[in-house]
Formats: structure tokens, C-alpha cells, sequence
């Protein structure tokens, strides 16, 4: 079975797994002081032209989100998100339940714009009872989305100025960072991001890591004391030097970068095949995540040598299916894929 169903199904990228055998022998501080934490945020803070940024490391990206959501926000404080977004729609309400209310908009392919964040912050500025309601302190998207849609240059830009004016603060999950930055036209770099969010992560645990997320904050406010919300969220590993070794194998040489690269290199390979062969698309993805419209009998066909995710009934005799590569996925399993697309 040639799995497409997502992009951590496989253990980590032969760096990492390299670094973890040559220092296996080695002993080191505990809770993240380590000398590998240390190099894995420099390297990281080499991609961002922020040197005053603060680098923490955490195990898994719905941790990393309610942990720096709770941190932000004061208790009658809520995030504005779109409804696709993870922490409404694939976190089983871990934000609400460290007691910050989530104000869900419908996105636009995948996406919040700056339009309905300025609604939402008028609508509390304006509103003669502020105390019987949540004040929306927090803006979160994901980089990419979770339709494989990603954020312009202009469009973070706008979010970033619309957070100024109600004093918001703007944070992208980035559990697929480097997918996002390695879409195909897309503008936004990591310095971009040091630049325009006050927080947001880059993935590891999707991303060529056996597990981790890196968590960059940029704003001054937000970094005295955080590593306490991570203990007391439970998210302060003792033997966090493998967070960071990883972390440091990963963007040592660019490697990070590459691997995600190639990804979506193999998923555009992936999505002409389609394309050629006349099957639609549920939405334009640039990146590594490809949603189709299949008939049952073209999923029947495929559903025996691959594994891939459904997502929703188009309504239309068809269903909406998401193939995804990863660091990992092979020229030959894509090679294999096209084949059988274009026998449908």
C-alpha cells in the first residue's frame, strides 16, 4: 500500500536519524537548555533577520497551538480563526478548553481575510456591553492552509495591519511551513513571517522530523516567562535536546527547505496528472496537499493500491479526496499514481 493519506507517515529524514545515532552516546541537560536547542534556534533565527526573537520547542503542533493561544490571551480574551482552521476544526476544543472562546468566520479557500477580521474588531469596539462578551485579542491562520491554499505576501500584510488597528495579535501555524514556503507562485518567506506575525511555528513533526514544532516569538509582550506556560501545559520535554537536534540537522544546509521543496515539486507532478486526465479539482492548491473530485468507481480503482484521505461528499455523485505528498513520498510511488490516474 503506497500511502497518500498524509505527510508524516514515516519516521524522520536520514539526517535526523543520523544525528540521533552520533550523539546517542553523548549526555546532555535536561528541559531544553541543552547546547542543541541552543544551535537549532540559531539556525532557525539565521532564515528570520530577527535576532531578538525568542525559539522555544515543542512536541506536537496541537500543543504548541493552545499552549501560545493560552499565553496571549487574558481569560475574557478570544481568537478569530477561520472555520477550516485547526484549532476550530481538528483540535477537539483544546483552545476552548484552556477557557479562551474560538470566533469562527467562513474561510475563503481555507483562508481569513483582513476584511472579516476588521468586522469582528468593530463589532467589539463598537458594542455598548464589551463586558458581557469576548474581546477577539488573537488572529490565527495556517501557512498553509488546511486546503493546501496559501497566504500572499499582500494578504498577511493586510492581516498584519488590521491587527495593529485593534490591537491584535497575529499567529500562523506553520505545521506545514515549509510546504507553504515552497508553493508553487507563492511570495512569503520566513523573514516575511518574523516580520508580520507575532508568533508562528515551523513545522518539524510533518515536515522531515520525527516529531517537534519550533515556536518563534517576535513580539517583546508575548516572551518573558513562556517557558512556564510550556511546563505547565505539559509540554516541556526532559530530553529536549532531541527536539533540538533535529530542529539543527533539518535547517543545517538547507536541508529543511529542500525536502518540503521536493514535495510539492511530486505534488504538482501528481496534480497535472489529473488535470490531463479531465478530473476536477475541489480547490486550487499550490502546495503539498492536492484535493480531487473522484467518482466511486475512479476511488475503487485506486483505493486498493493507495491510501488517501477523504474529505467531504462534493454532492455531485463525486467525492472530495486528498492526496498528499511529503519528504518522504518517493519519484517512484508518484510515478506509480500517474500511472493508474491516467487509466481511469
Amino acid at each position: 500500500m503506497i500511502r497518500f493519506n498524509n505527510d508524516y507517515n514515516r519516521a524522520a529524514h536520514p539526517a535526523v536519524l543520523q544525528a540521533l545515532a552520533d550523539t546517542a552516546a553523548d549526555s546532555f541537560p535536561g528541559y531544553g537548555t541543552d547546547p542543541w536547542c541552543r544551535a537549532a534556534a540559531d539556525e532557525i533565527k539565521t532564515h528570520l533577520d530577527c535576532p531578538e526573537a525568542a525559539v522555544h520547542f515543542l512536541v506536537g503542533g496541537t500543543q504548541v497551538n493552545f499552549t501560545a493561544i493560552a499565553a496571549a490571551l487574558r481569560p475574557y480574551q478570544s481568537a478569530i480563526c477561520a472555520d477550516s482552521g485547526h484549532i476550530h476544526a481538528h483540535e477537539t476544543g483544546a483552545v476552548e478548553h484552556t477557557g479562551h472562546k474560538i470566533l469562527a468566520v467562513p474561510g475563503r479557500e481555507g483562508k481569513l481575510t483582513a476584511a472579516q477580521v476588521a468586522e469582528l474588531g468593530e463589532q467589539y469596539r463598537q458594542s455598548p456591553v464589551q463586558e458581557h462578551i469576548t474581546q477577539p485579542k488573537l488572529v490565527y491562520v495556517s501557512f498553509p492552509t488546511e486546503y493546501g491554499t496559501v497566504y500572499s505576501l499582500r494578504e498577511l500584510t493586510d492581516l498584519r495591519v488590521v491587527c495593529d488597528k485593534y490591537g491584535m495579535y497575529l499567529f500562523v501555524d506553520g505545521a506545514r511551513m515549509g510546504y507553504g514556503l515552497a508553493a508553487r507562485g507563492g511570495d512569503v518567506t520566513l523573514r516575511d513571517m518574523a516580520r508580520l506575525a507575532d508568533m508562528f511555528t515551523v513545522g518539524g513533526t510533518k515536515c522531515g522530523a520525527l516529531f517537534g514544532e519550533a515556536l518563534v516569538i517576535t513580539e517583546p509582550a508575548l516572551q518573558p516567562d513562556f517557558r512556564s506556560y510550556i511546563k505547565q501545559n505539559g509540554g516541556m520535554l526532559a530530553k529536549g535536546w532531541l527536539l533540538g537536534l533535529q530542529f539543527a540537522a533539518l535547517f543545517r544546509d538547507g536541508i529543511y527547505f529542500d525536502i518540503c521543496r521536493r514535495a510539492v515539486d511530486l505534488a504538482m507532478q501528481i496534480r497535472d496528472a489529473f488535470a490531463a486526465r479531465g478530473i476536477p479539482f475541489y480547490i486550487d492548491s499550490p502546495t503539498n496537499q492536492q484535493f480531487v473530485l473522484l467518482t466511486r468507481d475512479q476511488i475503487r480503482a485506486l483505493e486498493g493500491k493507495y491510501t488517501f484521505e477523504p474529505d467531504h461528499d462534493a454532492g455531485d455523485g463525486r467525492q472530495c479526496v486528498r492526496f498528499c505528498t511529503s519528504w518522504a513520498t518517493t519519484q517512484a510511488e508518484a510515478d506509480a499514481l500517474m500511472a493508474d490516474i491516467a487509466r481511469l
